[in-house]
């Protein structure tokens, strides 16, 4: 999904992931690596006495590691309903070693792959009826999941909206659902829906993930209109466009930090087209 980190972060997780696979009794399969950001997760295929799999490496500093992003696939493994299709998880083992803390995850194998290897989309997908069906069903589904867990705070957007938006805008979020938190199209599977990468899940603006979603399309704006046709039923409501501004407040926040810059443009579109809605 992210490109590979400098050399002494590729070797340390490498290395740390080769000993968590030996450890879980799984062997990797061939060279195919997925990077997250900076390095901070390592998956690659494994072969198991129980067949194929995913073998997900997280690392944090030991001082930061665990927590809610940690406990995110544990938990939903327990509580998400068949209507979400997601890899099922199979075992995890947590430790330290040194200044690190590390998670490694077996999952399930995933037959189908994922829609881009990043999470801005940068040319049109060839997404049938069943897939966008399963996937309003997920999010539907998604929303009605009771937790305590809180991917969005109502104290960081009272914040970050008027700074990031540049506007007075009432920042009192209208409803609540829970969310996956980072809808993103690599973490998107096709032609069959498997919904990945379950870390940040929890509270969040009704609408938030289909906002996500579309945020991420706009440099594509065939699936932009693909997105906002197949999920009017959340983002053509008055919580959905809420959470579009949630949302370009957040990817705003992170042009400033010199990621997704080629969005800033499109999003600061979408943002005038809001404002006009009311």
């Amino acid at each position: 999904m992210y490109s590979e980190p400098e050399p002494d972060t590729a070797k340390r997780m490498r290395e740390t992931h080769t000993a968590a696979a030996a450890a879980l009794h799984a062997t990797p399969i061939g060279s195919r690596e997925a990077w997250g950001w900076r390095g901070r997760t390592l998956g690659r295929p494994v072969s198991t006495p129980l067949g194929e799999g995913w073998l997900r490496l997280v690392s944090a500093p030991a001082d930061k590691a665990g927590g809610k992003l940690w406990e995110g696939p544990q938990e939903a493994e327990r509580v998400m309903p068949p209507a979400v299709p997601r890899p099922r998880l199979r075992e995890r083992r947590a430790w330290t070693e040194g200044e690190y803390g590390y998670l490694a995850e077996l999952y399930d194998k995933v037959a189908t792959t994922i829609t881009t290897h990043e999470p801005i989309l940068r040319a049109a997908l060839d997404l049938d009826d069943t897939w966008w069906e399963s996937l309003s069903g997920a999010l539907d589904a998604i929303a009605t999941v009771p937790s305590s867990r809180v991917a969005i705070r109502q104290e960081y957007l009272d914040r970050a909206m008027p700074e990031y938006l540049g506007i007075p805008v009432d920042t009192t979020v209208p409803a609540w659902t829970t969310a996956h938190g980072d809808l993103h199209w690599a973490n998107l599977t096709s032609p069959k829906l498997t919904v990945l990468d379950w870390e940040g899940w929890g509270i969040a603006p009704a609408g938030y993930d289909a906002a996500l979603l579309h945020a991420y399309s706009l440099l594509v704006p065939e699936t932009a209109a693909d997105v906002r046709r197949r999920l009017d039923h959340i983002l053509n409501t008055p919580t959905g466009r809420f959470a579009e501004l949630v949302v370009i407040t957040e990817l705003l926040q992170t042009t400033t930090r010199g990621d997704n810059l080629e969005l800033e443009e499109p999003l600061r579109h979408r943002l005038g087209h809001l404002l006009q809605l009311g």
